[in-house]
């Protein structure tokens, strides 16, 4: 029996999810689905910079295991592009991890990706000035929501 997969730590959820060829109806044209996960190893490497090393450790995954998701997501993204295919992003095995916030007094605290509105005032000193802040001893937060999705 094979080892159960280990979920991958997302720190961003795209808000646009489908990617189409302008002037081609839907209707005439084949979908890629790109995962959660292979998203968030293309925002890591190629949006953000990170190195491999890095990359993995944010997504709380081995560094051969962060290529082989990236690989993935590039054959499938450079297949779209260059055969006028549609994108669509979705599902995965993955978590969700919190945001983390740093105030101006040196105060760190997280909230859910899937809070409503992002915080105004830190909840410690009430200080207005907030910066969104990386949290190292976790990666992209602590553990937050689990989510599941198809493959």
């Amino acid at each position: 029996m094979p080892r159960p997969q280990k979920l991958r730590r997302v720190c961003f959820i795209p808000g646009a999810t489908y990617f189409k060829p302008a002037g081609i109806p839907r209707r005439f044209m084949d979908e890629v689905r790109v995962s959660v996960e292979e998203a968030e190893a293309v925002r890591l490497k190629d949006l953000e910079g990170l190195d491999q090393e890095a990359g993995a450790a944010r997504m709380n995954v081995s560094r051969p295991t962060f290529q082989r998701i990236l690989s993935s997501a590039r054959q499938k993204i450079a297949d779209a592009l260059l055969n006028g295919k549609s994108i669509k992003i979705e599902g995965g095995n993955f978590e969700v991890s919190a945001r983390g916030f740093r105030c101006a007094n040196g105060h760190h605290w997280s909230v859910p990706l899937d809070a409503a509105v992002p915080p105004q005032s830190c909840p410690t000193c009430q200080s207005p000035d907030i910066t969104p802040a990386f949290l190292p001893e976790t990666g992209c937060g602590h553990r937050g929501m689990r989510r599941r999705g198809c493959r």
